[in-house]
């Protein structure tokens, strides 16, 4: 059954960080609320003077942002642009796909933020050297990332050991 949402059947709720810049209203999970397994989207709102979530982007998920009302500063790769009530802005897996809002002006902004759901995503943080393995939001710095086969040099003398016990 279609859903629609509208400003008489969406309520907010604040979202405050423990740094003051990034604070939002959000709505609930609607995805989660009616059922989607494909999308995970929210509708929120952007104070004045005020941060999207930090700098980052997806490796697993691609995201876009449909702005409903007001206006905001859109940071990627390329810099900065002026997003404004009826533009769609949509965010590519990778380094590519960057992104961050900044709310500019003296009225909120009020977006769509919507992103494809593929089970766990990785989100990475350039700014900070962070990455974040979703929907678990388990934080990590990068800067620990080790190579591949660190700590594997014994597989054979583990073998053996298995073998010999059989």
């Amino acid at each position: 059954m279609p859903v629609i949402f509208n400003e008489e059947n969406v309520s907010f709720k604040v979202r405050q960080s423990p740094v003051p810049e990034f604070s939002w209203h959000t709505t609930e999970k609607l995805s989660e609320l009616y059922g989607s397994q494909h999308l995970i989207f929210h509708i929120r709102s952007l104070d004045p003077g005020k941060y999207s979530y930090p700098y980052h982007f997806h490796r697993n998920a691609e995201e876009m942002f449909v702005i409903l009302s007001g206006k905001a500063l859109l940071r990627t790769p390329e810099g900065l642009q002026e997003v404004k009530a009826g533009d769609t802005v949509f965010f590519e897996t990778g380094p590519g796909g960057a992104h961050q809002l900044f709310n500019h002006t003296e009225l909120p902004c009020t977006y769509l933020d919507l992103r494809t759901n593929n089970g766990l995503d990785v989100a990475e943080y350039p700014d900070s050297g962070k990455i974040n393995i979703l929907p678990y939001e388990e934080v990590y710095q990068a800067e620990g990332r080790v190579d591949y086969y660190l700590g594997e040099t014994e597989t054979a003398e583990i073998w053996r050991r298995l073998l010999e016990e059989e």
